[in-house]
């Protein structure tokens, strides 16, 4: 019996079972179960080579997004008019069959956008170069899911539950859950809270299922058994996402205001030109990208090409700046002064620690180097060569 017919026996079973009290245990193991499954599913099989015949993008820019959505729903048309690289668009589906990159230049910055391949139900099983397409997604920042306003709300779900299946948590943050095998000792359970979802006895029983038997586990927060599951696998990723309604106009008013008022959602239409700028703010406020601009001493700041940060690519403090420029300019810092909306007063003296905002301007002030011994008299040894022999010898007297 392969993977995929193991998986669908499971939630067969899982889909029979009742849910209570009596069989949480048994439903948690096996969650746990599909989740080992899963993630052999995603390995590549044994004996083939490393490199495999995914989509080679290199990445460029200061964020990647990627556009992810069933086939004929607008995402090569959206490449078009947002980055102005041209993406064969047609009436018929699977028309984009690669991936298509393009730079929007915006508020200063160059974000990458891939316009992917559609993916349909059973992606997640590799159908129709599904699993390409969601490992695209997963080195992304950002992920725009574009729907077809027209068609039913079931796309979404499909959508979410193929990308959730690989691994991939859309708009939810990592669980607070510490997790660490160790040698010896046991399973050390403790929790700063109580827990409504597991107890020590079910979390017993999924680490068993893993052949964990040593190991500390704190909880900090009421997390679930697929919370759990999450941390123990220790390869999921948390990606912001922004679902995208278009086609619009063929919709009426009514439901245009319904769809627009849902959480991490716009509405547009690339037919009419409607609501691009919309689209193009809130992706920059999903991504939280920051710009800092640069002063040299005695000089006015330059505008005109920023240093930009995110809290994902690295960091968004002073020291993450100073590391951008160059990885050796932190060891000669003395201090930094800032001006903007971070800084209390104009100009605040920084430490390395002090977290910078969106258009910020930064001066680095470098330490002087010190003269060894003093000044003038204060010098604390001689210029006299150290040996009698290495003095130089005057010239005789002339008689």
């Amino acid at each position: 019996m392969g993977i995929i017919e193991r998986i669908k026996e499971i939630e067969a079973e899982m889909a029979r079972t009742q849910k209570n009290k009596a069989t949480e245990y048994h439903l948690g193991q096996l969650k746990a179960k599909i989740a080992k499954l899963r993630t052999q599913l995603l390995e590549p099989p044994k004996g083939s080579s490393a490199g495999g015949d995914g989509f080679e993008v290199t990445k460029f820019g200061h964020g990647r997004v990627a556009l992810i959505g069933f086939p004929s729903v607008g995402k090569s048309t959206l490449l078009t008019m947002l980055t102005g690289t041209h993406s064969e668009a047609a009436s018929y589906e699977f028309t984009t069959l690669t991936c298509i990159p393009g730079i929007i230049h915006y508020n200063d910055t160059k974000i990458q956008l891939l316009d992917l391949p559609g993916i349909i139900e059973g992606a997640s099983e590799g159908k129709g170069r599904g699993r390409q397409v969601i490992a695209v997604a997963k080195s992304s920042d950002l992920v725009l899911m574009v729907l077809d306003a027209s068609k039913s709300e079931g796309h979404r779900q499909i959508l979410t539950r193929e990308l959730e299946s690989v691994g991939l948590r859309l708009n939810k943050r990592p669980p607070q859950i510490y997790f660490k095998k160790k040698k010896t000792g046991g399973i050390s359970f403790n929790s700063t809270l109580p827990l409504t979802h597991v107890d020590e006895k079910l979390c017993y029983q999924i680490l068993h299922e893993y052949k964990i038997h040593n190991a500390e586990l704190l909880f900090r927060e009421d997390a679930t058994v697929d919370d759990l599951i999450d941390v123990i696998e220790g390869n999921r990723k948390y990606i912001k996402c922004v679902y995208v309604y278009n086609k619009i106009d063929v919709i009426g008013i009514d439901d245009v205001d319904k769809l627009a008022r849902r959480p991490n959602s716009v509405v547009i239409s690339c037919n009419l030109k409607l609501n691009l700028d919309r689209l193009l703010s809130k992706m920059w406020e999903e991504m939280g990208l920051v710009r800092v601009y640069t002063k040299p001493q005695g000089q006015q700041p330059d505008f005109s090409d920023p240093v930009v940060l995110s809290a994902d690519r690295g960091g968004c403090t002073v020291e993450d700046f100073c590391n951008h420029i160059h990885r050796n300019l932190i060891k000669d810092v003395k201090y930094v002064l800032v001006w903007g909306t971070s800084a209390r007063h104009y100009p605040q003296h920084c430490g390395l620690g002090h977290v910078l905002q969106d258009e910020d301007v930064v001066q680095i002030v470098k330490k002087k180097e010190k003269e060894e011994g003093g000044r003038g008299r204060f010098k604390s040894h001689s210029t006299a060569p150290a040996r009698i022999s290495d003095r130089q010898k005057k010239a005789p007297l002339k008689t």
